[in-house]
């Protein structure tokens, strides 16, 4: 089950954030070809003509002549750019992270460029992306990956066309890796066909993007994104570098491939640290969801130690549109503090802000938007988990309110580096804040019904067996396991323990094994019983249309599916009734869209007190003749819902032996199917529905809810 993916152009290579002092030999992988197949464009020469944004003549021509919000920050490394990528890490001009070794609360860059334009320069600065001084710089070492959003972006340069400011959104991009242009989704304003301010980590480490972007505060956002900096290629294995202020005036807007190192004489990029007066060791994230708890709400802690003699105060400001509140706490020599909000769960959000008071020393130290109170549910199986657009976008799902932690990114070092909270996305796979399609479907649909925020954990994969997601039990948190991926991020979230629902789709891939799938989903279950959430916590299971893809006539597994409702006490959820099936996967209308509606009606008949009328699938209790004769059957229904039966429908029951087949299918109120037999059904063992792949005739619900499929049920005499 292998997602489609859109041809991109070419693929640039990439890498994330240690400052290297101590230079080794770096293995860098040969030039591969791009997702599409297509060959990875060879390196052009430098074009010293090439046309770059025009200078506005000020006085100096550098950093420290001009941006007076570099006060108070300590310069900590810098590097003379080469010209010429040779795959070893550029060289460090000096390095004084000593200076900041006991902790700093803001980093800054300066890039100085002269070249065809003449002098330019910008200065920017930003929120700690680390606690390690080591990782501001430019990134070299595997997992060193920086893709995020920060907060509070100060930009000051002499480059024409650059917004300047203070209180402006910013999105980082640093890793070594290489890296192609269909991006994350996290970004308004930027193209999946193009290099721009939200781009797609790969595995390799071969290029390297060493970005600051401006862009909209929140998602969508009315701003298109600004390249303030862009440092690429210095992880080539041979070529010239990129380098720019402000957009690229011609092709990639972030100076990716653009080839101009050459024609640039002066390349320097310094890296600055303000050293902390308080240290914080407690605060919320940017975008973070906190479970909320019994009374609607979530406790907000923000708490540190005062570390500077002339800290006499800290004050903490918490804002949410009209509303405010302010907390205080006096300083103490090795004291420590703790100063904490409740925030109740509702479609707002709260920015918390904490400054500290003293003789030289008061500033704001810290600023975390965007956070809320509300629900978090987990997604786990394979490639119908993951759900991937096929045909039709979820796009118009999203909201600022729903949100992801972390990345469902296979490769361990990448997802240990995806540490973030961000807004979810419902159309890309392998990608920060992707939940799948009719994952945010039925987000949005329970945020929107219930006026909550609401968070979801995708950790599926494509055409995994069950086996696949077992825990290791010596090594549960191993990274290079579908379950250790998932239980460091469920644990890095703060949510581990609080989880309501888990929604599981998967046994295309285990090809009608009914024991293995059985056996397997059994141990996992009881795993995940003990680890996530409480015992509150609901279990559901997507009884899967095919399996293996393609043949929608095996059914034992979808019968041992079935059964879990009994035997395992799960909640099981049908996939038949809906269309837009290829035999595998679901387009977007008639099939992850409603998908989602199914998964957001039982969540909200079984956690927030919603209608039930229509919900349950349905599902047979039992069958027996309906005349000595053994000319019809009556299947009896667990639920007595009215039910459509569509024309043609017969052809998917089976009399199990005996030669006769179902001619005709009603449906009799009090929840019952009434089956003609084309014949006496002398010897026969049960009665099953297999239902179809792709589209066709269904047994449905007013809801759009199909039949589960049945197999074997017995046939009882007459009453």
């Amino acid at each position: 089950m292998t997602q489609r993916l859109r041809s991109v152009p070419r693929t640039a290579w990439i890498a994330a954030g240690a400052v290297v002092l101590l230079l080794a030999p770096v293995a860098v992988a040969a030039w591969p070809s791009d997702r599409s197949g297509a060959p990875t464009a060879a390196w052009s020469a430098p074009d010293a003509s090439r046309s770059q944004p025009p200078v506005v003549p000020l006085d100096g021509t550098s950093c420290a002549a001009n941006a007076a919000g570099m006060a108070g920050f300590t310069p900590v490394a810098a590097v003379d750019v080469p010209a010429r990528a040779t795959g070893r890490p550029p060289a460090y001009v000096f390095d004084r992270t000593a200076a900041v070794a006991r902790g700093f609360d803001r980093v800054g860059y300066c890039l100085e460029l002269n070249g065809p334009a003449g002098p330019q320069w910008v200065w920017t600065a930003m929120e700690p992306f680390t606690t390690d001084a080591r990782r501001l710089g430019l990134p070299t070492r595997a997992g060193q990956i920086v893709q995020q959003r920060v907060n509070d972006l100060e930009v000051a340069t002499n480059v024409a066309g650059l917004p300047t400011g203070t209180g402006l959104a910013g999105y980082l991009e640093m890793w070594p890796n290489s890296y192609g242009p269909r991006g994350t989704g996290q970004i308004s304003g930027t193209a999946p066909d193009r290099y721009d301010a939200d781009d797609d980590v790969q595995l390799s480490r071969a290029y390297g993007s060493f970005q600051v972007h401006l862009v909209g505060g929140t998602r969508p956002a009315d701003t298109s994104p600004q390249t303030v900096l862009a440092v690429n290629g210095f992880m080539s294995p041979s070529g010239p570098l990129a380098l720019g202020i402000g957009p690229a005036p011609t092709g990639n807007p972030d100076w990716t491939f653009a080839a101009n190192a050459g024609s640039l004489t002066q390349r320097r990029l310094t890296v600055y640290a303000r050293p902390s007066v308080l240290t914080v060791t407690r605060h919320p994230a940017d975008r973070q969801l906190f479970p909320r708890d019994a009374g609607n709400g979530a406790v907000v802690e923000v708490a540190g130690k005062f570390t500077d003699p002339r800290v006499t105060a800290v004050q903490l400001k918490v804002t949410s549109g009209a509303d405010g509140w302010d907390y205080s706490a006096a300083a103490s020599p090795g004291g420590t503090f703790s100063l904490r909000h409740r925030i109740t769960a509702a479609l707002r959000e709260y920015r918390f802000e904490l400054r500290v008071l003293g003789d030289g020393v008061a500033r704001r130290v810290g600023r975390w938007d965007g956070v809320v109170a509300g629900d978090v549910y987990v997604i786990e199986g394979q490639s119908n988990a993951v759900a991937a657009m096929q045909h039709g976008s979820a796009a118009a799902e999203e909201s600022p309110y729903l949100r992801s932690f972390g990345s469902p990114v296979v490769d361990g070092t990448r997802s240990a580096a995806a540490r973030s909270w961000n807004y979810a996305v419902g159309d890309l796979t392998q990608q920060p804040g992707a939940v799948g399609q009719w994952g945010i479907r039925m987000a949005h649909r329970l945020s929107d019904t219930y006026q909550v925020p609401v968070a979801v954990i995708n950790g599926a994969e494509n055409g995994r067996p069950i086996g696949y997601f077992q825990r290791v039990d010596t090594r549960p948190n191993d990274l290079r396991t579908n379950y250790g991926r998932l239980r460091q991020r469920l644990t890095a979230a703060g949510v581990v323990r609080d989880v309501r629902g888990v929604l599981w789709y998967q046994g295309e891939a285990d090809n009608d094994n009914a024991a293995a799938h059985v056996a397997g989903f059994t141990a996992l279950l009881r795993d995940w019983r003990a680890e996530l959430g409480g015992p509150d916590t609901r279990y559901y299971v997507f009884q899967v249309r095919t399996s293996p893809c393609g043949d929608g006539r095996a059914a034992r597994l979808r019968e041992a599916q079935r059964r879990m409702g009994d035997t395992l006490g799960v909640t099981v959820l049908s996939t038949n009734g809906l269309s837009g099936q290829d035999g595998c996967h679901f387009d977007w209308e008639h099939g992850y869209r409603e998908l989602g509606d199914h998964a957001f009606a039982v969540l909200s008949r079984d956690l927030y007190r919603g209608p039930a009328d229509g919900v349950a699938p349905p599902n047979p209790r039992s069958a027996s003749f309906v005349d000595p004769g053994r000319t019809a059957v009556v299947v009896r229904l667990r639920d007595e819902d009215p039910l459509t039966v569509q024309p043609g429908v017969a052809a998917d029951f089976r009399i199990e032996g005996s030669g006769v087949s179902v001619v005709d299918v009603t449906y009799r109120p009090g929840g019952q199917l009434v089956l003609t037999l084309s014949g006496p059904a002398t010897g026969a063992t049960g009665v099953s529905y297999l239902g179809h792949a792709g589209a066709g005739p269904c047994v449905v619900k007013a809801s759009g809810v199909g039949l589960l499929t049945f197999q074997g049920l017995p046939i009882a005499a007459p009453d």
